[in-house]
């Protein structure tokens, strides 16, 4: 049986994680980054994946990491949802540092890189679009030279703007392979969600180090994207519950006819419902995020399960965040807006709910 409570550990590292987010990416602070030059908080970025060891929780001591697992990278997560912190955790410290992961550690060029990333030292990325699936067929948008040479475009890839090396999906002579870039062009685009920034990547005969060829590469990248998809549902918790959990206390505060708003006994009904989805989405995504760490074969229908329904949850939190707090919710000075566009842009991210429904009817054998 896999144990879905939080261990004492978990709970001394989120009330860090809390902490420092607390006082470093307040609401007020967020929203005033967000739509400067320099939107990323990267002095917050050093000491949550440097001072608290954060980016490199799943990574081996041996690696340069802290030797967790990804149970607690799933509650810095949690954390990192609640505050919707703009900082590129999911494109460094999950989806670029689970493909090195997942590839001969023994490698020079991986055994480099992970201590730099887990450090925070150094900032990665995986150069695939944002809504790529864990199923889908290995990219064809880059080639690969005998020598190493990449030439080719990516679009939307998450954290691009900032990353300092990307492991990039090239075919080359010999077969698919995951290539690390440390020059490149990255072009910011136009992003709904202001605290997660992606761009476009291109690159033109642009030299690069092998990190995994033909038939190591493609399993590097799919377990970065089922790691990635299965971690994002506990974001997505972390969402859910800021939506609530502000929701809740504005209700309370906010008075109307001589009373508090949250006394009628219909909102009381929808924030019932909208905590129950909240029982159910925190039980799906640390399932997954427990399967994951322990290796389990139940880790594709988990990771299914999670995205599929957080996803939904998420969105559906901050909607009703954003319509209970009434005229304040609809302004640009309240978070709510971010809250939402987070939510939106990750219900894309790395496969649709019905891209992930569709797979576990396939992993379950439901007939179609």
């Amino acid at each position: 049986m896999s144990d879905l409570l939080y261990s004492d550990v978990e709970n001394d590292l989120r009330a860090s994680v809390r902490d420092l987010l607390g006082d470093r990416a307040d609401a007020a602070a967020v929203l005033a980054r967000v739509e400067t030059a320099e939107p990323y908080d990267l002095k917050l970025w050093r000491t949550l994946a440097g001072d608290l060891g954060a980016a490199g929780l799943a990574v081996p001591e041996e690696l340069g990491g802290q030797g967790a697992s990804v149970r607690e990278t799933a509650l810095v997560l949690e954390e990192l949802g609640r505050s919707v912190a703009p900082v590129p955790f999911l494109g460094s410290a999950v989806l670029a540092t689970s493909a090195l992961l997942a590839a001969d550690t023994t490698e020079p060029v991986v055994a480099e890189l992970l201590p730099r990333l887990s450090s925070g030292e150094l900032i990665g990325a995986l150069a695939v679009p944002l809504t790529t699936a864990p199923d889908a067929a290995f990219p064809s948008a880059v080639t690969a030279t005998a020598d190493g040479v990449l030439s080719g475009r990516i679009g939307t890839v998450a954290d691009a703007p900032v990353a300092e090396v990307l492991l990039v999906p090239a075919t080359g002579p010999d077969g698919p392979g995951l290539y690390a870039v440390t020059e490149f062009s990255a072009t910011e685009v136009t992003s709904l969600d202001l605290t997660r920034r992606i761009a476009d990547v291109v690159l033109d005969d642009n030299p690069a180090r092998l990190v995994a060829g033909p038939g190591q590469a493609e399993a590097a990248l799919a377990a970065a994207l089922t790691t990635g998809a299965g971690l994002l549902a506990s974001e997505q918790l972390g969402v859910a519950e800021w939506c609530l959990e502000e929701t809740v206390r504005y209700v309370r505060e906010r008075y109307q006819f001589g009373r508090p708003v949250g006394s009628f006994q219909a909102l009381k009904h929808r924030l019932a419902d909208l905590y129950l989805e909240l029982v159910s989405a925190r039980a799906a995504a640390r399932y997954a995020a427990d399967a994951l760490a322990t290796g389990s074969a139940d880790v594709p229908v988990a990771v299914a399960v999670a995205q599929a329904y957080c996803s939904g949850i998420a969105v559906h939190a901050a909607e009703e965040a954003i319509q209970l707090h009434g005229g304040i919710g609809m302004t640009w000075e309240h978070p709510a807006h971010l809250y939402l566009k987070r939510a939106k842009s990750s219900e894309l991210a790395l496969g649709t709910p019905g891209r992930h429904r569709r797979n576990l009817a396939t992993l379950i054998d439901l007939p179609g």
